[in-house]
């Protein structure tokens, strides 16, 4: 059976995962407050379902405004809140909810009215493309079927600190399936490794946003279309302790612009 081919068990998955996440946000913190900057550069930390998409972003941007370099700090949406909060010099922000924005706006960690969303996304279930049990057709048909009791180990990122898990989490609730699943789920701290893990076949699926799947094309597949409770948005905001407000708010707008929206398209998000 698909649960049995697994190389780790769940408490040394727990474990790891804790550490990783330690050591991940303690470098990301370091390496962003180390980054040699200049007036032209300009920290922008972005959640780590924006990875592809950003990246195409800063580079058109950089092309419209010579001398200006954009470094990139991504990670899980609630790891980036948190080195905000501890003073990690960013300017700005953009996360995969606005659950955590609000906890920033709350926190007076933001320019109020520099806010804005500029995309939508969606929530998919995802297994291997590559099915021992059932080579090239795939086990799972729909949500439902993560029940099963020959489904192993289902990867889902952190709700108390990663959007992806938040909104996975309550679209389970929603329907009947969250309780029957706990001893199963593998709690990862991105949903890029919740990606990685059923890419690798080292779960029996996983729930990612549905931009996330280009990533690693042929190997994994949609099992589902996840309805979530609230709306997958997208919100960004200048850091309130800023060197350099302005040109976050322009970053900004190159984000909303007709530009920045195609780039996003281009990577599968939706329009705000």
């Amino acid at each position: 059976m698909v649960g049995k081919r697994r190389g780790m068990d769940s408490g040394k998955v727990a474990i790891f995962n804790s550490l990783t996440w330690f050591i991940t946000t303690l470098l990301l913190a370091l390496n962003v407050a180390a980054t040699p900057a200049t007036a032209a550069d300009l920290t922008v930390s972005a959640a780590a379902s924006l990875t592809d998409a950003f990246r195409a972003t800063a580079t058109a941007y950089e092309a419209r405004r010579p001398g200006v370099r954009i470094i990139l700090n991504l990670a899980g949406s609630g790891q980036l809140l948190q080195q905000i909060d501890n003073g990690a010099p960013v300017d700005v922000f953009a996360s995969a909810d606005e659950e955590t924005m609000d906890q920033a706006q709350a926190s007076r960690l933001i320019i109020d009215d520099s806010r804005t969303n500029f995309a939508r996304n969606t929530l998919v279930l995802i297994e291997p493309a590559d099915n021992p049990s059932q080579p090239g057709s795939g086990q799972l048909q729909s949500l439902s079927d993560i029940t099963r009791p020959d489904v192993g180990r289902i990867a889902i990122s952190n709700p108390e600190i990663v959007p992806v898990g938040r909104y996975s989490r309550d679209a389970l609730r929603a329907q009947g399936l969250w309780a029957g699943i706990q001893p199963r789920l593998v709690t990862t701290q991105s949903v890029r490794q919740s990606l990685a893990y059923v890419a690798r076949a080292e779960v029996d699926a996983g729930f990612v946003y549905a931009t996330d799947v280009r990533v690693v094309p042929g190997k994994v597949r949609i099992v589902a279309n996840v309805a979530t409770v609230q709306p997958i948005v997208y919100p960004i905001a200048v850091v309130r302790f800023s060197r350099q407000p302005d040109a976050g708010r322009d970053f900004i707008a190159f984000v909303r612009s007709a530009e920045g929206q195609d780039i996003l398209q281009r990577f599968g998000f939706l329009k705000p």
